[in-house]
């Protein structure tokens, strides 16, 4: 057998198992830190960060030319900075959007996008220029990538639809909270999934509650107005 032929075979079937060892690292990841995430003790999410942070850098190593642990690296650091002093967060988040830009590049649709939506959210949450480098229009270009790889996710369109919130569409807002919300569950992040879906649901009800409220608001001003009027 020739020295290329080996080369082509140990690709063939070694290619497989890389992927399926990086796939599952990435899900035990990913289910660590959603259970860190969404617990609502803050002291043992500030002590459970750094260690998940060490993992995704050595799993990084593991696999250097890989997006995945990069996105995962990425949004471990900036979930951790919320603990962190403010330059110290200022910095957390730099390093994530570093981390997430060189995804992109290896691979824009690993993970189904989800470089975009993370870097998304950190552009419309991060301070603006001359403090950071937060960017409302970058951000929703961000986002609206992320929807053209994954678009009927529950990541993508939660994201997005937060951002159109912060910016008062929340018109616009409603559909993508409606996408979330019904969006299927993923076997291997569902808890995840069903925690940001419940977090969909209430948003598109609180929405929809404003709408109805400003509704009342507007025909009780215009009964109190020919009310007065008419005295």
């Amino acid at each position: 057998m020739s020295r290329a032929t080996v080369v082509v075979f140990l690709i063939l079937f070694a290619t497989p198992s890389f992927a399926s060892d990086l796939a599952s690292a990435i899900d035990s990841l990913e289910s660590e830190w959603a259970k860190v995430y969404y617990q609502s003790d803050e002291s043992l999410q500030r002590k459970a960060y750094p260690g998940l942070i060490d993992k995704a850098a050595e799993l990084g190593k593991r696999f250097p030319r890989a997006a995945e642990p990069k996105i995962w690296q990425a949004t471990i650091i900036a979930t951790n900075a919320a603990f962190q002093p403010s330059l110290e967060a200022l910095s957390s988040l730099k390093t994530a959007k570093r981390l997430l830009e060189e995804a992109i590049a290896i691979k824009p649709e690993a993970l189904d996008g989800a470089a975009y939506v993370t870097l998304g959210t950190l552009y419309y949450m991060a301070p603006g220029w001359p403090i950071s480098f937060g960017d409302n229009q970058l951000a929703e270009q961000m986002l609206q990538a992320s929807l053209k790889i994954n678009p009927d996710g529950i990541d993508a369109n939660y994201f997005y639809a937060d951002y159109l919130l912060q910016q008062d569409r929340s018109a616009e807002a409603e559909e993508y909270l409606r996408k979330a919300a019904q969006a299927p569950l993923r076997k291997n992040q569902y808890f995840a999934d069903s925690q940001l879906q419940n977090e969909a649901k209430l948003a598109l009800a609180s929405t929809q509650q404003r709408k109805s409220n400003t509704g009342k608001n507007k025909f009780q001003a215009i009964f109190t107005a020919a009310t007065y009027n008419a005295d």
